[in-house]
C-alpha cells in the first residue's frame, strides 16, 4: 500500500455499511504475481471501490464528508492502477497490440484496455456517463487514462510503437485522397483544404468561436495535414484562419483562440482524442511528417513529410501560438498578437514547455508561460516567434512568397535534420508521457474548473 493510500486507510468511515471502506483498503491488493494475477486482483478491487462509490449520490449532490469519502476512494484506486501499469505495461502494451504487430490509435488501444482489463481504464459506458456532465460535475475518470497512457509513454519501446501508430494516415484521409488529388478541393466540418500553385491551404472555419480547438477541429485537422502529406501536388503546407463574421472581427482574419473553454467547462473536451491526439497526431506530423508503414517507423522512403508555414493574423493564443513552434516559416501580420494563456487558464500548453525556450531562451519562455506574458508582432522579442512581419494587406504575396521559397527538395533534407538536432523522438515522448498525466490532472483540478467558468464565459461573450 502507498503512503496516501495507507493515511487515507486510516481517516476513512464508510459511505455505506460500517467500516465498508476501511475494509476495502485494509484489502488493496499488493501487486507482486504474474499479469494475470495482477489483472485479476486489479479489476476486483476496484469493482469493489466502484460499489462504494454507487452507494454515494452523484458527484454534484455530494455533501462534504461524502465528497471527501469519493476522493479517498478515486485517491486510492489510482494509486492501484498506477501499480500495475508500471509493472506490467509492456506485457499489456504487447498482448493489446498482438506482439506489436497492430498499430491501434490512442482510443481503439484505451478501449481494448478496458475491455481487457477491466477497471484499470474507463470503459465506454462510463466516458459516455462523464461526457454528459459539466466538467466540474464529472469523477475525472480521464485522469485513470492519463495514468495508462503515462505508464505506456514511459517505456522507450512501447512509446514509440505508440507515436508510430499516430503519425499513419487516418481512415478519413485515405477515404478523400482520390477526391482530394482530382479536384484539389475538400470541405471537411471545420477546415477549407484546397491546393493552389503547389501548395496545400488549410484554412480553419471554426468561426462561432473564434477559430477555437474542439474535438472536431482536431479531428479535421489531421485529416487535412495528412491529405496534404499524401499528395504529390502539395509541396508546401498553409495554415491560415478565416474570415471572422462575429462583429468585434467581422471581415478580418484570425489564426486561432485556442482551446475551446466554453467546451472544457461544459464538459466536451476529450482528454484522449482532443488533448492526446493533438499533440501524436497532426502536430507531430505538421514536426515529423507522416509514416507510409507505421512498422517501418523512419526507414528510408517511410516518412512523407513536407515544410509548413502558419500566416497568423488576429490572433494566435494557446494552442494557435503552439504550433507556431512547429512551423518552418512564421508570417504575422504587424497588428497581430501571441500568448500561451496556460497559467490563467490552469492547464499545460501541449508540447510548448518543451518547445518555446529553444526559440525565446528561458527566461522569455517563463515569463510567457507562468506570467502570461503578450507578444505583440510589432515587438521585436516577437521575431523570435516570427519570420517575416508585415502590413495585414501584404499577407498574400508574403504567403505566395514564402511557398516559392521552400517548395525546394534540399529544404525537406535540412528541415528534418533540424528537427532531429532540436528534439527528438524520444525527448518528445519522455515529455508526453509526464505531459499524459499532469494535463488529465490539471483538467479536473479544482482551479482550473473555476477558472475555465469564468474564461468561458469570456470566449463565449467575444464569440
Amino acid at each position: 500500500m502507498t503512503d496516501a493510500a495507507a493515511t487515507h486507510a486510516d481517516t476513512t468511515t464508510a459511505p455505506g455499511p460500517p467500516g465498508a471502506v476501511t475494509q476495502w483498503h485494509a484489502g488493496l491488493p499488493r501487486l507482486e504475481g504474474t499479469l494475470p494475477q495482477d489483472a485479476d486482483a486489479l479489476t476486483r478491487h476496484l469493482r469493489a471501490g466502484e460499489a462504494l462509490l454507487a452507494a454515494l449520490p452523484p458527484a454534484p449532490e455530494r455533501e462534504e464528508e461524502q465528497r471527501r469519502r469519493a476522493a479517498d476512494i478515486v485517491t486510492a484506486s489510482r494509486a492501484l492502477r498506477e501499480r500495475f501499469i508500471a509493472r506490467h505495461a509492456e506485457q499489456v502494451h504487447d498482448e493489446l497490440t498482438d506482439g506489436r504487430s497492430r498499430f491501434p490509435r490512442l482510443s481503439e488501444l484505451a478501449f481494448a484496455a478496458a475491455e481487457r482489463y477491466p477497471g484499470l481504464v474507463p470503459d465506454r459506458a462510463q466516458l459516455a456517463a462523464e461526457r454528459a456532465l459539466a466538467q466540474e460535475h464529472k469523477e475525472g475518470r480521464e485522469i485513470d487514462q492519463g495514468i495508462f497512457f503515462r505508464g505506456l509513454l514511459r517505456s522507450p519501446a512501447i512509446g514509440a510503437h505508440l507515436m508510430a501508430s499516430m503519425r499513419a494516415a487516418t481512415p478519413r484521409a485515405r477515404e478523400l485522397l482520390d477526391d482530394f488529388r482530382r479536384s484539389g478541393h475538400v470541405r471537411l466540418t471545420t477546415v477549407d483544404l484546397e491546393r493552389r500553385d503547389g501548395a496545400g491551404y488549410l484554412t480553419v472555419h471554426n468561426e462561432h468561436c473564434l477559430n477555437a480547438e474542439d474535438d472536431q477541429l482536431i479531428a479535421d485537422m489531421e485529416t487535412a495535414v495528412d491529405l496534404v502529406l499524401l499528395d504529390d501536388s502539395s509541396h508546401v503546407g498553409v495554415l491560415r484562419g478565416s474570415v471572422m463574421t462575429h462583429p468585434r472581427y467581422r471581415g478580418r482574419r484570425v489564426f486561432s483562440a485556442g482551446i475551446n473553454l466554453k467546451q472544457l467547462r461544459d464538459g466536451r473536451i476529450s482528454f484522449v482524442d482532443f488533448l492526446l491526439r493533438r499533440e501524436l497526431g497532426y502536430v507531430a506530423k505538421l514536426l515529423r511528417g507522416l509514416l507510409l508503414d507505421p512498422a517501418a517507423g523512419d526507414a528510408l522512403g517511410q516518412t512523407v513529410e513536407k515544410p509548413w508555414i502558419a500566416a497568423v493574423e488576429g490572433f494566435a493564443i494557446g494552442g494557435g501560438m503552439q504550433l507556431l513552434l512547429v512551423a518552418d516559416r512564421v508570417i504575422a501580420a504587424e497588428d497581430a498578437f501571441f500568448s500561451l494563456p496556460a497559467a490563467k487558464e490552469g492547464i499545460v500548453p501541449g508540447a510548448g514547455n518543451l518547445r518555446l525556450t529553444r526559440l525565446t531562451g528561458a527566461r522569455l519562455a517563463r515569463r510567457i508561460i507562468l506570467g502570461g506574458h503578450t507578444l505583440q508582432a510589432s515587438d521585436p522579442e516577437a521575431r523570435l516567434l516570427c519570420d517575416d512581419v508585415v502590413p495585414a494587406e501584404r499577407m498574400d504575396e508574403a504567403v505566395e512568397a514564402a511557398v516559392r521559397e521552400l517548395d525546394n527538395p534540399a529544404v525537406l533534407a535540412n528541415r528534418g535534420m533540424l528537427h532531429l538536432a532540436e528534439e527528438s523522438p524520444d525527448q518528445f515522448r519522455a515529455y508526453l508521457a509526464e505531459f499524459a498525466y499532469v494535463q488529465a490532472v490539471r483538467m479536473h483540478s479544482a482551479d482550473v474548473l473555476g477558472k475555465v467558468g469564468r474564461f468561458g464565459r469570456t470566449q463565449e461573450a467575444s464569440a
